[in-house]
């Protein structure tokens, strides 16, 4: 017999904090730094107190819960984890736990947990926001869109995935053969990697050239008006809810020696790091062009060992199973389920496909005739 509603929402509840636990105890296995790995541990401590909270009250209820099995947003996250490192995940983690801060909020039987929840969401987007910090002990990554390389990596794929089965179709839609449609989808994939490694490099190296002359700037007016900066970095902290006094006793300490100072302000005033100056550019091109190609490759892959309605069909086939896993992965930073934003993917990215297939086979008719 299925569980009455009220059953059902201790056990979604019970359920929700096994995985959080799980995911952090993974955190905090691959972390390097000890007071992240430390922060992480506590974080999944308590969240397997929540879940024993709920257990409690399911026993209370009369339900004993089975064995917990692990849904499939947290079993790719802790493969993602594992395989990348925090940094690659931890803005995701972040934007997720903030968007289920009040989840407990309708629950009346839930007012202690709720507050808890708050603070989970505010100490995992402060590591968040301490993403460069992270990041530097994991180069693989550093050249991926600061903030959120996983975001980054799933649209590097995607673009290079979309753009290219919509290609691919569309030249298939125009009668061309499997010869043809290979080299147009190659020509495809070379032109959009390149551009996108271009723009990406560029953009990079935009980024550095003006967190550069921020950096010049700014250290000239250390040397020049150093009274002025650690008023300036005194109510920096004074924002951020430092008292008055502890505030001006940071600043001060901070101001006394110059290369510390840079730093600081670098930080807190202008939101630079000063050792990633916004990344490196021939890495973050190298990765934007490498992400495309992996994702523009499945919709041409068939063209080159089939022929015929075989490919077309191939090239469909593989294409969906791609954009499905795609939308899928999307899960983990849009709040969804893994199965919506699968199907969502695969349905809109399909739609694009068929237009172009229809457009170019109106187009391929109108030409021949």
């Amino acid at each position: 017999m299925k569980p009455d509603p009220q059953h059902r929402r201790l056990l979604d509840n019970w359920h929700d904090e096994l995985n959080s636990a799980a995911m952090y105890d993974a955190l905090a296995a691959a972390e390097r730094d000890p007071g992240r790995k430390d922060i992480f541990a506590q974080l999944a401590q308590a969240e397997r107190r929540h879940a024993e909270v709920w257990r409690r009250r399911l026993e209370g209820a009369g339900l004993t819960p089975r064995p917990h099995r692990q849904d499939f947003r947290t079993r790719l996250m802790r493969r993602l984890i594992h395989w990348f490192g925090p940094a690659f995940v931890i803005s995701s983690i972040a934007a997720a736990e903030y968007a289920d801060r009040n989840k407990y909020a309708g629950q009346p039987d839930a007012a202690a947990l709720s507050s808890e929840e708050r603070g989970h969401a505010a100490v995992i987007q402060a590591v968040a926001d301490g993403g460069p910090a992270i990041a530097g002990t994991e180069p693989w990554h550093r050249g991926l869109a600061s903030g959120n390389d996983l975001r980054a990596a799933v649209l590097g794929v995607n673009d290079g995935l979309v753009s290219n089965f919509c290609l691919v179709m569309g030249v298939a839609g125009a009668s061309a053969s499997p010869s043809s449609v290979l080299l147009t989808g190659c020509a495809g994939l070379i032109a959009g990697a390149l551009s996108m490694a271009l723009g990406e490099w560029l953009s990079v190296t935009n980024a550095r050239e003006l967190a550069s002359s921020q950096l010049g700037k700014e250290a000239a007016e250390i040397e020049q008006t150093p009274e002025a900066e650690r008023h300036e970095l005194a109510l920096i902290y004074r924002a951020k809810g430092l008292p008055k006094d502890e505030a001006e006793r940071i600043a001060g300490t901070l101001m006394a020696d110059k290369d510390t100072a840079l730093d600081a302000m670098a930080r807190e005033e202008l939101g630079i790091d000063p050792k990633e100056l916004g990344g490196r550019p021939w890495r973050a091109a190298g990765l934007s062009l490498a992400l495309f190609s992996l994702g523009a490759l499945m919709p041409i892959l068939p063209f080159a060992l089939l022929d015929g309605m075989a490919a077309l069909i191939g090239s469909a086939v593989l294409s969906a199973l791609a954009l499905f896993a795609v939308g899928a992965v999307t899960s983990l930073f849009n709040g969804r389920s893994a199965l919506f934003s699968a199907l969502r993917q695969t349905v809109i990215a399909g739609l694009a496909a068929a237009i172009t297939y229809g457009v170019g086979h109106v187009l391929g008719a109108s030409l021949s005739g």
